[in-house]
């Protein structure tokens, strides 16, 4: 295998498992210098441990890799800025960072708490920036880096999952953004939407309800059917190492979908319908004209139950 992140120094949150553990592990395939962060909390982002990260840094030791454990929460701007300096300590530099560390929380939005939406937000949206701005002051400072953000499909609507749609969605727009503050200091920034088997996409709901199924002899959630298809970790994150590479350059402010068999690049949100009028719209105008003109076609997509 060629080394082509060979003498490149890499962050990783959320790395003591699945996704995060698989990008780890390639990096470091590839001749990366690896932080590999992870608090070694729970999936809904309760409770501590060391063993997560230090089990992967093991692994990459023992095929003669180099990586180094950080436990700091990315929730908080002290951690963020801990996890960041982890890598100048142990390895003099940084060169990528991948915000990858994420929690669920899933509810209803009637009976979501504030706390639950917190969480979420402070994980997940919090989180990326909380690593992503000390890293930007080494990479503006440098003129070189590479982020790569993981988002989620389910930021485009996924019923039960508001805090979590919402904050994936934010950290879409977050991307954009900061590939623009820091594209001019030779720094790339590109968002990914994965799908693969992680404790995320397998929840407690998910495996309580499984676990119902199989108590009552009911047919197992249709939502398996699907999981069941999903590739591992370690087969659909190929374009993660891809986009820290050097290669790379040229893709700034984008959105993939990965997946083990495919790859997209998503179109940013253009408007698809116009309506125009000379001076300012009424609502009695739009009583008339909306329905055959933007509205025209559309579907609710969970319509009222008869």
């Amino acid at each position: 295998m060629s080394k082509r992140l060979q003498g490149k120094v890499a962050v990783i949150t959320g790395a003591g498992r699945g996704i995060g553990a698989a990008e780890a592990i390639l990096f470091a395939k590839e001749g990366a210098k690896v932080v590999v962060n992870d608090l070694g909390g729970g999936g809904d982002g309760g409770g501590a441990s060391k063993s997560p990260a230090d089990e992967v840094v093991a692994e990459i030791k023992k095929m003669g890799g180099e990586a180094v454990s950080n436990y700091d929460s990315v929730a908080t701007t002290e951690g963020g800025e801990k996890i960041i300096k982890t890598a100048i300590d142990a390895f003099g530099r940084l060169d990528i960072l991948v915000n990858n560390a994420g929690i669920l929380r899933d509810k209803m939005v009637y009976n979501m708490s504030p706390e639950e939406w917190d969480i979420v937000m402070k994980v997940h949206l919090y989180g990326t920036f909380n690593c992503t701005k000390p890293a930007c002051v080494l990479f503006r400072q440098q003129k070189s880096g590479r982020i790569i953000n993981t988002a989620s499909e389910s930021g485009l609507g996924n019923m039960g999952q508001a805090n979590y749609s919402a904050a994936k969605e934010g950290i879409v727009g977050f991307t954009r953004t900061v590939a623009r503050d820091m594209g001019r200091y030779g720094v790339t920034c590109n968002a990914v939407r994965p799908r693969a088997k992680s404790r995320l996409t397998i929840s407690p709901e998910l495996v309580a309800a499984i676990e119902r199924a199989k108590t009552t002899g009911a047919a197992p959630p249709p939502v398996m059917d699907v999981i069941a298809k999903l590739p591992e970790p370690n087969e659909m994150i190929a374009l993660v190492a891809y986009l820290a590479t050097d290669a790379a350059a040229n893709i700034n402010g984008c959105t993939f979908l990965i997946s083990g068999d495919q790859i997209s690049l998503y179109q940013e949100p253009i408007p698809i319908k116009t309506i125009y009028k000379k001076g300012f719209w009424t609502l009695d105008d739009l009583m008339d004209i909306v329905p055959n003109t933007l509205a025209a076609g559309l579907v609710n997509p969970a319509p009222p139950k008869a």
